[in-house]
């Protein structure tokens, strides 16, 4: 693959073809449906058809494509199984099948960001890359530079130890940018797959992340947050940080079976245990660590040999110096208590619902309670069927949720939070996971547990 520069003309040229491929389907439709065929028929056919062609192109892309699907991805499960398939089929190109960085440009940046010997730092460096992600690509080393050793007063010491190498793809920012400036405009194909499906917020979130993503040193520092929050966890792993260049990353390597093999083959116990764990880091993390990472997509998790979680990519995260903002745990167990009243009167002061809007208490209760039954019960698995059957009862315009959820405000401060708890809640879903949900809230989540 050539520096992604030169593929912007390509790649954007497919991008903007979407909608007349898309145009042509609609009008496809509209001619069956002067033969007398039935109107879901024609729809569910748009519907399929318009996914194949959408999860196509994305398959053929990196940059903001990637990125976007990446985070798309983990909403996957609440689509039906139509659907669905070539959406997975697509990002399994994405995720595995990316075009590589010729090793001669990895090469520049490396002496670039690590300097002209940066040759004599490994004993083994891998020209193929092992992953490839949205803004570079992740190759195997040995690494034999100095390692800052622990302890007041000692020196930095060399050793040899396996790490992974992440190398940005040159011209990595400007291409997000210009593919997620093209993924605005097709905000009408996904609803034609999804009703009820917006993705400009999505969009917007991930052009506010770009410029954090980009910086490999602003990451490295947020996971070295991580990794002392977490050391010595028996649960969750985080590996440390080996050295850092603004467009190079060099961690500890992680053995394990990435989440999304597990997803595909895993066994239940193994699905179990990597939802119960993916829920610890992710209502923890906020008070351990006071950051939340922000891309719970399966493949930045691998469950270790030893039955620990392993987390990788800490270039999305949220920065909350506070934990959890309390009222998210007060009026989760407010609602689940009954306290329609409550509920409302908190929802109004976190700015939830504007201050001059007049709204049913009973029936923001109906609302929200099924979907906090996950921690409505000791125990809970969550699954494609459930999720399925919230999006379609909060995206059915008809329905009595559509019109509440339009008098519903999402304060700016939330919107990450909110974003990557329904991430989360995706992959579980994807996972079928069961676990005691509800346990592990009452011990993280602030202002759920009953006041003693």
């Amino acid at each position: 693959m050539t520096d992604i520069p030169r593929r912007a003309v390509s790649r954007t040229a497919k991008l903007a073809a979407l909608p007349l491929g898309f145009a042509g389907r609609t009008v496809l439709g509209m001619g069956k449906r002067v033969t007398g065929l039935a109107s879901e028929v024609i729809s569910a056919e748009i519907q399929q058809r318009t996914a194949e062609q959408l999860f196509s192109v994305l398959g053929q892309l990196k940059g903001g494509a990637m990125k976007f699907g990446q985070a798309l991805s983990v909403f996957e499960a609440a689509l039906p199984e139509e659907v669905a398939a070539p959406y997975r089929q697509a990002l399994t190109k994405l995720q595995e099948a990316a075009p590589p960085l010729p090793a001669a440009s990895v090469h520049r940046v490396l002496a670039e960001q690590l300097g002209p010997d940066w040759r004599d730092l490994f004993e083994e460096f891998d020209d193929t890359p092992a992953a490839a992600a949205s803004i570079g690509q992740v190759h195997r080393a040995r690494w034999r530079g100095p390692v800052p050793a622990t302890g007041r007063g000692r020196r930095a010491k060399a050793v040899a130890r396996p790490v992974a190498v992440k190398i940005q793809y040159p011209g990595a920012g400007d291409a997000l940018l210009a593919d997620l400036k093209q993924l605005s405009r097709l905000g009408g194909m996904f609803r034609a797959i999804q009703p009820g499906l917006d993705i400009k917020p999505l969009l917007v979130e991930l052009r506010e992340r770009i410029t954090e993503e980009l910086d490999y040193e602003l990451e490295a520092e947020s996971q070295r947050a991580f990794a002392a929050a977490y050391a010595d966890d028996p649960e969750i792993f985080i590996p440390a940080v080996v050295a850092a260049a603004p467009r190079v990353l060099v961690t500890d390597w992680v053995e394990g079976t990435p989440l999304s093999a597990i997803i595909r083959e895993g066994s239940t116990e193994d699905r179990d245990t990597a939802g119960r764990l993916m829920a610890v880091l992710h209502l923890s993390a906020p008070e351990r660590a006071g950051l939340l990472h922000a891309d719970p997509h399966p493949g930045n998790f691998r469950l270790l040999p030893d039955g620990r979680l392993g987390v990788i990519d800490f270039g999305a995260v949220a920065r909350l110096p506070e934990g959890t903002p309390e009222p998210i745990g007060r009026l989760i167990r407010l609602a689940l208590a009954g306290d329609a009243d409550a509920v409302v009167a908190g929802l109004h002061a976190e700015g939830f619902v504007k201050s001059t809007e007049t709204i049913d208490a009973r029936a923001v209760l109906d609302y929200v309670l099924p979907m906090l039954e996950p921690v409505a019960v000791d125990r809970f698995r969550f699954s494609r069927a459930w999720l399925r059957a919230e999006a379609t009862r909060l995206g059915n315009p008809r329905s009595a949720a559509y019109q509440l959820g339009r008098q519903l405000n999402l304060p700016p401060s939330y919107l990450l939070i909110h974003r990557v708890t329904l991430g989360s809640i995706g992959v579980l879903c994807q996972l079928e996971a069961e676990a005691p949900y509800r346990e592990i809230m009452e011990r993280w989540l602030p202002g759920f547990a009953v006041p003693a």
